[in-house]
């Protein structure tokens, strides 16, 4: 089986979020499981360290509105690289402090067009092509139009991934004639949304399958709180849309053999987490009382993540002499909410902006409660490096959340975490009691914490998830 994996960013070579450790991950383990798998990325100059990639001649060329723009292609081991001069010659690799670049639309059209015609210039034909999100969603019905007069297009079949519905590829109706696709999809039955193009909508309709990165979420985005204005058309074609949940890198998150932490530990000698615990104390220099738990956030500080929630909570924590460590970085009131609250209370609250890799692994094996209040949370990898790490996650029952996370029963001393249902301020404070209460009770807390650790989240079942959906594609299974 031959796999091209299409993506706008990968590891090790470009990352701005989760995506590129997915995708980067899965090219990996497809490999590993011997299906023959290659990766197509933008090739962002500024962003990625050229060391070993290697020009293969091949150009492609186009005129848009009286432009021409031109791509090369280089390469790197099984990663093909467009470069398209000034389109991905740029310091951010979707925009940068001013907000998204103006021509993304322009950027990844002509990126998903240049994928298309250089399969063919290199006589490389897939039996599938692996979509992520609304930056490549554009190359199902590029390959449904090239294969109208072109039989090596022809029978490859795609499956599309939406990482984040969130992010969709919405631009003025006027870009459709830089786009080289039919001005008669422009309709709602097509790719029109509201009076704009919609790339990511393009992509659901055109592409033979559809997945999502959780079971929950695959199910809360055709509705009308979660699916963003396209629960419409993802209910249409709901039977050709699953949910497969994103497995972390094992290698990378593993508190046994983990390079960035001051001490080893296992589920079976948890030494080398306490140490680990005094060592983010004394770095961060937060006061932690004998007997409370360390609090950490981690990821984007956005009002998706609930930040603003953790912000309502804030004065409570403080009045009870609790701490909290944030790293991460994003939206600018948020950002200024945190830091006003860290000079009110010096020694209690840390905040680390620029992310550091060290820090997060620090940060995993130190806490010992990690709050995720999301709005929505597609999958979520940091409820499950947490589990790994013996961090317990405070949680919103949502989307992957609720796929990896079991809700502690003070009854039965079941579950992984605690979670709540209800996206508000009151109910993350009653959950996050609920976390404080049990933590001193030192043989609960261990036993939560070792269920934890124990759990698998390794890339096995989702990697044969994927395959089974690949082989179906292939065999023409579409609904």
């Amino acid at each position: 089986m031959k796999v091209l994996i299409v993506s706008s960013e990968a590891v090790p070579y470009c990352k701005t979020g989760g995506l590129a450790d997915v995708v980067g991950t899965l090219l990996r383990e497809l490999n590993a499981a011997g299906i023959d798998a290659w990766l197509f990325l933008p090739f962002y100059s500024k962003v990625i360290n050229k060391t070993g990639i290697e020009d293969t001649g091949l150009r492609y060329a186009e005129t848009i509105k009286g432009k021409v723009f031109e791509g090369a292609l280089l390469r790197h081991r099984k990663t093909y690289f467009v470069d398209a001069g000034y389109l991905f010659d740029r310091d951010g690799i979707y925009g940068d402090d001013s907000g998204d670049y103006h021509d993304n639309h322009l950027r990844y059209s002509f990126f998903c067009r240049a994928v298309i015609y250089f399969l063919k210039a290199l006589n490389f034909r897939p039996d599938l092509i692996h979509l992520n999100d609304w930056q490549t969603a554009l190359i199902p019905l590029y390959l449904r139009d090239r294969g109208l007069d072109d039989a090596f297009y022809r029978g490859i079949a795609t499956v599309l991934t939406i990482h984040n519905l969130g992010y969709q590829g919405v631009f003025p109706a006027e870009t459709i004639i830089t786009l080289g696709i039919d001005k008669s999809l422009f309709n709602p039955e097509g790719i029109e949304y509201y009076g704009n193009v919609n790339f990511l909508k393009a992509g659901i309709l055109f592409a033979d399958f559809i997945t999502t990165v959780s079971r929950k979420y695959a199910d809360e985005i055709t509705t009308a709180e979660y699916g963003f204005g396209l629960d419409g058309v993802l209910k249409k074609r709901k039977g050709a849309v699953f949910g497969i949940l994103n497995g972390i890198d094992s290698s990378t998150w593993s508190p046994e053999h983990d390079r960035f932490i001051l001490r080893n530990y296992s589920v079976d000698d948890l030494k080398g987490r306490a140490y680990c615990r005094f060592r983010l104390i004394r770095e961060c220099k937060v006061e932690v009382r004998g007997g409370y738990p360390v609090f950490s956030f981690i990821g984007r500080i956005a009002s998706q993540k609930g930040v603003d929630l953790i912000l309502k909570i804030l004065p409570w924590m403080m009045d009870r002499g609790l701490s909290l460590i944030v790293l991460g970085t994003g939206e600018a009131e948020l950002e200024k909410g945190l830091k006003k609250f860290s000079s009110d209370y010096p020694g209690r609250i840390y905040i680390k902006n620029n992310f550091s890799e060290p820090f997060a692994h620090a940060l995993y094996a130190g806490s010992d409660i990690v709050l995720m209040p999301s709005r929505y949370e597609p999958c979520g990898l940091v409820q499950m490096i947490a589990l790994r790490y013996g961090a317990i996650p405070v949680a919103r029952n949502t989307g992957g959340i609720s796929d990896t996370v079991e809700d502690y029963d003070v009854f039965d001393d079941t579950g992984t975490g605690f979670l709540f249902d209800d996206c508000s301020a009151s109910s993350l404070l009653e959950s996050l009691k609920r976390a404080v209460t049990v933590y001193v009770m030192r043989k609960r807390w261990r036993s939560i914490m070792k269920r934890g650790m124990k759990r698998d989240f390794s890339w096995k079942h989702s990697l044969s998830e994927y395959i089974d959906l690949y082989r179906r594609a292939i065999k023409g299974e579409v609904r």
